[in-house]
């Protein structure tokens, strides 16, 4: 018999979820929806002012972009039809596709993109760089504007075609001209898919219906490029925290599609014939350890490599994934395989050698300052990390202090720039999707600017110059160059510290079919047969 408590949540959560499946629901009855549970519940609809990945999500489903990215991280035209480039390699002009039409009906135009350019640019790394270089952005009629920069460079290019962190999601001109310091309060995109807002219900669902008035590209679905083509009625995400409901709902077509599937639940679902395992490796992210350059002891240089000398990626990832055919170990800060991936001063990491950190650390004088690692527990991807860390640090001689929070905790006390006897703190931990990764120019993994950086706060003037450099040059060989002074100073400095890349496992219904390979989860192109 099950304690009272027990039986509470489970009657709260199959009211709940009666509600977000909508099992009592005639009016969609007949419609041929695709239910998932996505990693986690979506609260926030301006993907511009957040960096939640549900709401970059959320983004694509509702939204278009101008450009987009294929299989192989080739930028391709997606909203525009095409783009032209100046003989001197300066301006750019950009024409859009006819039958593009915003959810209302109205036509999207010129005006709508240079507004929606604006807005995301203020708050995007790489919108703030690319908007450093640019002398001019304008309107030259209905469907073309250009952009006009002070040297030639392909930084418009891949700005516009970014998919993470923020991804520039074009918006109507109306919409586009809220205040970014403010959410928009309008759901209206270009998108393939329509958001259903009278059925949303922040934390529980959002649902999403086809757009019947998308156009989509003649091309095949590519990566985040090509046709995207709605095969669906509807998609509804909902919200299940505890994954063994949502394996079991898998299991009994309560659902059809779980986004990313713990490694101890994957027997349960290959056992079950009707249930599929999809591995995205586009998908996966990085993990990493941060350290605050702005404390003791790691505002000294020689105890930072230390610190990185002695985590082995390797032990980083058994703890957390436990199967090595879903991770791998990397010395790629850009990520592995991507078309910045080198192999620079990977003898400096990667593999853990806490003898050498030792040495190191006494080289570095450390005087025994102790090192609180920020620890969240709520979330068990992220939890298994800093137990490692903490374990090889104190094996290379730090004071370690592991500090138990929940990671809402960790997001708020990560701000701090106080000592650690004030709530401060030297290490935090957590993992960077891979598509946020394979833009130097704008990942916040690599700036080092300072106040104005990521968590951490590294101030390394040549890394901002070498950043610069990459944004500026166009010739693809010498990016590569470029990207390899990047990665030595970022390892040398140790502004962050990879620890390897998992994938992304979901977990479907056998009848449903065509799931697109791309950086992050589509439902575009995705079919389902009775069954």
């Amino acid at each position: 018999m099950l304690h009272p408590i027990f039986s509470l949540r489970r009657t709260v959560w199959t009211v709940t979820m009666t509600m977000a499946l909508g099992l009592g629901s005639a009016a969609t009855a007949q419609a041929q929806t695709i239910t998932a549970v996505m990693q986690s519940s979506l609260r926030s609809l301006d993907p511009v002012i957040s960096t939640a990945e549900i709401v970059r999500d959320y983004g694509y489903m509702v939204y278009d972009t101008l450009l987009a990215r294929d299989a192989k991280d080739v930028v391709q035209p997606q909203m525009a039809e095409k783009w032209t480039v100046s003989p001197d390699g300066k301006t750019y002009t950009f024409t859009l596709r006819d039958g593009l039409k915003w959810h209302d009906g109205a036509p999207v135009t010129a005006d709508d993109c240079v507004a929606s350019i604006q807005r995301w640019a203020t708050l995007d790394k790489l919108g703030q760089m690319m908007t450093s270089l640019m002398v001019d952005m304008k309107v030259v009629d209905a469907k073309t504007f250009s952009m006009t920069f002070k040297q030639p460079t392909a930084i418009a290019l891949r700005a516009l075609s970014k998919s993470s962190n923020i991804a520039i999601f074009m918006m109507p001109k109306r919409v586009a001209q809220t205040p970014p310091t403010q959410p928009i309060k309008e759901t209206i995109g270009s998108g393939p898919f329509r958001f259903v807002t009278s059925e949303y219900r922040p934390g529980v669902q959002a649902v999403f219906e086809k757009f019947k008035d998308y156009v989509p590209r003649s091309e095949p679905a590519n990566g985040l490029a090509g046709g995207k083509v709605v095969r669906v009625d509807r998609v509804k995400w909902v919200t299940m925290p505890d994954p063994m409901t949502a394996v079991n709902a898998l299991m009994n077509k309560e659902v059809d599609f779980v986004e990313d599937l713990p490694e101890d639940l994957m027997p349960m679902v290959e056992s079950n014939p009707d249930v599929a395992l999809v591995e995205f490796k586009e998908q996966g992210a990085q993990d990493i350890a941060r350290l605050n350059f702005t404390q003791p002891p790691f505002n000294n240089k020689l105890i930072r490599q230390a610190a990185l000398r002695a985590i082995d990626q390797e032990a980083v990832l058994q703890a957390q994934v436990g199967n090595p055919k879903y991770y791998r170990t990397c010395a790629a800060v850009f990520g592995c395989g991507s078309l910045y991936a080198n192999n620079v001063d990977s003898d400096k990491f990667v593999k853990g050698d806490p003898v050498k950190a030792a040495e190191m650390l006494k080289a570095a004088k450390y005087d025994g300052t102790p090192v609180v690692i920020l620890h969240p527990t709520d979330v068990p991807a992220l939890a298994a990390m800093p137990p490692v860390i903490a374990q090889a640090l104190r094996k290379a001689g730090f004071n370690v202090q592991l500090q138990a929070m929940d990671w809402q905790t960790v997001n708020v006390r990560r701000t701090s720039k106080e000592p650690v006897s004030k709530g401060g703190w030297n290490i935090f931990s957590t993992r960077v999707s891979l598509s946020t990764l394979t833009d130097p120019e704008g990942s916040p993994t690599a700036a080092a600017n300072g106040a104005e950086a990521w968590y951490g706060w590294p101030d390394v003037p040549a890394i901002e110059a070498v950043r610069l450099k990459l944004a500026r040059t166009i010739d693809l060989a010498e990016q590569k160059k470029i990207a390899e002074q990047l990665q030595h100073l970022i390892i040398d400095e140790v502004v962050t510290i990879p620890l390897g890349e998992r994938s992304v496992v979901s977990a479907k219904r056998k009848n449903v079919t065509n799931p697109v390979a791309a950086t992050i989860p589509v439902f575009w192109n995705m079919a389902k047969t009775e069954k």
